[in-house]
């Protein structure tokens, strides 16, 4: 929820023309927030309704970790983040600012986030997407979800799909639209998720792009379908299927040390799959919550992957009406 506070005297004023309406009024001490992701369940080349290949995602929504951004709006030039080194999300308040009307005007971005930093969170995309919010607040403007995901490529020039909350989507990370819309809600998860003791921050937008070969665009074809049919359907082990299809393929660009031994202990505990940060350190292995004792086999699962060496071990549910046991 995006919370505004009162006007006080003295503040900025400015006139938007979103939809060619005119209207003043001043701005005000603006909050956004945006939640974190766990990599992905699905990520590749897809086909745009123009038949054009495009880079997309399905994106693993975890929304027990946030960005809290504040936006302050004074008479001073430029935006100044705090951090001082969240450029990215600076940018964003600037873009939003221009969008609403008001470009050229200045503030203080005050960002207070639980996200890790280069495993696969999402930190900087949850970083960005909640200053546009805040921004898009203290204008008192309502902005839609494709836009603020646009505003959010346009900020950092790839983007996961936080931006459309929890919503199931084949999201394009480096065009900033919607792919196709699964017109469902995810199945319900527990994903049990930890990183290999051994692993270290990755640079994102250093990365070099995986060079996909024909045969497996022809993979991501079908694993489309069947992401779009285990929505439809609620049919968590077909989505903990393309999951793992999408991992082994992950494994070619960036792989994970311990990936085999992962497979292993998910097949153990009759997991649904395995799903990864695609441009991260993080697995995951999903469970199916509405089997028998999902909050118990969790906890056994996580039991065994720290004692097998694996860090940061956590769980969380998707869609899961069951309670989580750390």
């Amino acid at each position: 929820m995006i919370q505004t506070s009162t006007p006080r005297s003295g503040q900025q004023t400015h006139s938007s023309n979103i939809n060619n309406e005119t209207v003043a009024w001043p701005l005000v001490v603006g909050v956004g927030r945006a939640h974190a992701h766990h990599g992905e369940f699905l990520q590749g080349v897809f086909e745009a309704e123009n038949g054009r290949l495009c880079r997309g995602l399905v994106t693993l929504p975890l929304t027990s970790q946030e960005s809290l951004v504040t936006f302050w709006p004074d008479e001073q030039d430029g935006i100044r983040p705090r951090p001082a080194n969240r450029i990215k999300a600076a940018r964003a308040a600037a873009l939003t600012l221009e969008h609403v009307g008001v470009a050229g005007r200045g503030g203080e971005l005050t960002i207070e986030s639980s996200i890790p930093i280069g495993h696969g969170y999402g930190s900087s995309t949850a970083d960005v997407i909640a200053s546009i919010r805040a921004v898009a607040a203290s204008a008192r403007v309502t902005l839609r979800q494709s836009t603020v995901a646009r505003l959010a490529v346009a900020a950092e020039s790839a983007s996961d799909a936080i931006a459309y909350c929890d919503q199931a989507l084949l999201f394009a990370q480096r065009e900033g639209r919607t792919i196709e819309h699964f017109g469902g809600e995810f199945p319900p998860f527990l994903v049990v998720g930890f990183r290999d003791g051994s692993a270290r921050p990755i640079d994102t937008l250093g990365m070099r792009r995986a060079r996909y070969d024909s045969e497996e665009i022809g993979v991501f074809r079908v694993l489309r379908g069947l992401a779009c049919r285990s929505i439809r359907q609620q049919d968590p082990r077909l989505l903990g299927r393309v999951a793992t299809i999408s991992a082994r393929i992950s494994q070619r660009y960036l792989p994970k040390a311990a990936f085999n031994t992962v497979l292993d202990i998910a097949r153990g505990h009759d997991a649904c799959g395995v799903q990864v940060a695609h441009s991260g350190t993080l697995i995951g292995i999903l469970l199916d919550a509405a089997a028998p004792r999902p909050a118990m086999r969790a906890v056994e699962l996580a039991r065994q992957l720290r004692g097998a060496g694996f860090t940061d071990v956590h769980t969380f549910g998707l869609n899961a009406e069951t309670r989580v046991i750390q």
